[in-house]
């Protein structure tokens, strides 16, 4: 008797737990995560795209080996990735050291999680490049018309450091590629140089993860932080911002339009659409 008293006691506030717990994607969408956005359509059969991500998978502090699990941010991968797809673009995914692409587990909790994070999960093509993605070191980026480099706290770690990808992005630019990145992605270009040796991003337009956003998720053990980064090499850094940062919004597209770069996780559909229109108003003229 005493054990249904506290069961029929308890049931209103299990009740309510169970509603808040159902309707925590659509306030999280209310308040701006992971926005819908109406793109144009596009037919580029016959055209590639490289997604390029970390390949970091712990979330430790400096001097350290141990952490939370960490790499990229699912939605940073898969929503691009579908929005190439879907408009005939062949894509393929590389990551720093090839492999296996960690998943930053925090990013697919079911209130996080994405309408593409759900599709990716269940493609078999999908997820046997997401198993064995190629090591930038064997990819030839002058191959790619769309390159964008993802985002996530593992990236803070690696693609800064990555001389190769510096190499590597500095010769899709000189191939005329469209390059873009997302959340910590931009990371990925502070090594990049024109061909006088200067820093290709240095006097460009571009946004990134705002330091602001990162000290609110209280991740500020990472090696390298993308708004002072940017900014120290040379960045004319944009950003939005909000009560919370995690719910703002910002695309940048530089004045040559060559590179386009997403805010935070909620740009991945804008960055990877704005890339594609600038390769459509480029095979019109």
């Amino acid at each position: 008797m005493e054990l249904l008293t506290i069961v029929f006691t308890s049931f209103p506030i299990i009740a309510i737990l169970a509603v808040i717990a159902l309707l925590l994607p659509y306030f999280m969408r209310a308040l701006g995560f992971h926005p819908d956005y109406d793109g144009e359509k596009f037919d580029f059969n016959g055209k590639k795209a490289l997604i390029v991500t970390t390949s970091h998978n712990t979330l430790n502090k400096p001097g350290e080996t141990k952490g939370k699990k960490t790499g990229v941010a699912s939605s940073e991968l898969t929503i691009p990735y579908y929005e190439f797809l879907d408009n005939g673009v062949e894509v393929d995914l590389a990551s720093i050291k090839g492999g296996e692409i960690p998943i930053d587990p925090q990013t697919m909790l079911y209130f996080i999680k994405s309408k593409l994070d759900k599709r990716f999960h269940k493609d078999g093509n999908a997820l046997e490049k997401l198993k064995n993605s190629q090591c930038i070191d064997d990819v030839d980026f002058t191959n790619y018309d769309l390159i964008l480099v993802a985002g996530g706290w593992g990236a803070a770690y690696d693609l800064g450091y990555s001389e190769t990808l510096g190499s590597k992005i500095s010769e899709a630019y000189h191939a005329r590629s469209i390059i873009g990145g997302v959340c910590h992605g931009p990371l990925g270009f502070i090594n990049a140089k024109d061909k006088d040796g200067k820093l290709l991003i240095a006097g460009r337009k571009m946004t990134a993860v705002t330091n602001k956003q990162v000290k609110q998720l209280g991740i500020s053990m990472t090696p390298q932080h993308p708004e002072t980064e940017l900014k120290k090499a040379g960045v004319i850094f944009d950003s939005k911002s909000k009560m919370i940062d995690l719910f703002a919004n910002l695309t940048v597209v530089d004045d040559e339009e060559r590179f386009v770069t997403g805010q935070n996780q909620n740009a991945g559909h804008e960055t990877a659409q704005k890339m594609m229109s600038i390769l459509a108003s480029r095979e019109i003229n």
